[in-house]
């Protein structure tokens, strides 16, 4: 089934239900999807299994695993949320230092959340405290790629995109760790990771690296920059909307074919976030923005959609709810029978998709009572 649509769009100012879903779908992948593909790749042995479940892990190093898509999918995102947003505040007469200053909050509780999620809610000694985190990192580059978007016009915005990725990777071309070659790109020996040694207080994941890093934060600023870039094509009324999903289409393919070039020379790698790794998930982010968009805001197909909408409005508060609920004990309390009955070995598998139901069904709730936890 679908809604009608005309072809000459959707209105700009309208929230894009593409955008909901897509979060969504990028979240559904750390609320238990990724655990049940590897959970029938044990099982079953298979091969197909196993190759799933292998692009649903994150690589030592350098390389590029489907699961190293969702952070920089969730901060392209954010990106693209950007203009609609900062525009619907500008049209109601927000000046741009109060547009700033609600920037600077935004980004600032994400990271406070981040150590939260990191630690908890517990006293500890600094030393034993990690401050970085995944939610620090989209706090940070959101903050940055937001203040740029106030305060840059287009042409600059993207002079700060090219910038930013070609001077990160002369940095590290042309530093290194001392004691290392010049331009070594080891976990010890890079620059980055050196520089996150000597000024991160408390400790790193990794003990010598931490991948959510103060230094290759700075790149991140491009993936947020990206999905700036998308929502100014979304918003505009000089193109239809086919032209808009054709155009990041091609855009994506594009990126992805420089991301390779770049690989050469600066490879693909998650833990430094490399500038060939937001040209290679900018350009699949891109893609997987396009057929969300064409499928359910130009053609109108939205019912198949709503699963990972409900799931893209509350995007954090399920990330973070690990924190404070004990999802393995509320699922087993509803379904720990139904493990039972199913038996060694799949039970497992049947218990992980009973899990994601019952946490669908908590942001259901969520959702229908239309509460939302905004940052």
């Amino acid at each position: 089934m679908k809604t009608k649509s005309t072809q000459r769009g959707v209105p700009v100012s309208m929230r894009l239900y593409s955008l909901d879903a897509l979060r969504g779908f990028d979240m559904f992948w750390i609320m238990g999807a990724g655990g049940v593909f590897s959970n029938l790749a044990k099982i079953t042995g298979s091969p197909i299994w196993e190759g799933i479940a292998n692009q649903l892990t994150h690589p030592a190093w350098n390389g590029f695993h489907m699961y190293d898509l969702i952070f920089p999918l969730f901060l392209f995102m954010a990106g693209v949320s950007t203009p609609f947003s900062i525009d619907s505040q500008r049209k109601k007469g927000k000046s741009r230092e109060q547009l700033l200053l609600r920037v600077i909050r935004r980004g600032l509780i994400l990271v406070l959340l981040g150590v939260i999620y990191n630690n908890g809610l517990r006293l500890m000694p600094i030393e034993e405290i990690r401050f970085p985190s995944v939610l620090g990192r989209i706090g940070l580059a959101y903050m940055f790629a937001n203040i740029i978007y106030l305060y840059a016009g287009k042409t600059f915005q993207y002079i700060w995109f090219i910038g930013i990725l070609i001077g990160y990777w002369l940095i590290l071309k042309f530093t290194s760790a001392p004691g290392f070659t010049m331009g070594d790109l080891t976990m010890e020996g890079n620059f980055a990771s050196y520089i996150d040694r000597m000024i991160i207080p408390g400790k790193l994941y990794l003990g010598i690296h931490d991948p959510e890093g103060l230094i290759a934060t700075i790149p991140a600023i491009g993936t947020g920059l990206l999905g700036i870039f998308t929502g100014n094509l979304l918003r505009s009324e000089n193109f239809t909307p086919t032209r808009k999903a054709i155009t990041m289409a091609v855009v994506g393919v594009l990126l992805l074919g420089l991301a390779q070039l770049w690989n050469l020379d600066f490879p693909i790698n998650k833990n430094l976030w490399s500038s060939s790794f937001v040209m290679h998930t900018g350009g699949i982010s891109l893609l997987f923005m396009s057929f969300f968009y064409y499928v359910i805001d130009v053609l109108g197909y939205k019912k198949w959609a709503f699963f990972f909408k409900v799931v893209g409005m509350n995007s954090i508060l399920i990330y973070i709810s690990g924190v404070f609920i004990n999802w393995g004990y509320t699922t087993n309390a509803f379904f720990a029978w139904f493990g039972q009955l199913i038996g060694e070995p799949y039970d497992i598998v049947v218990l992980g998709i009973c899990a994601i139901f019952v946490k669908w069904m908590f942001l259901y709730l969520l959702y229908k009572k239309e509460v939302f936890l905004r940052v």
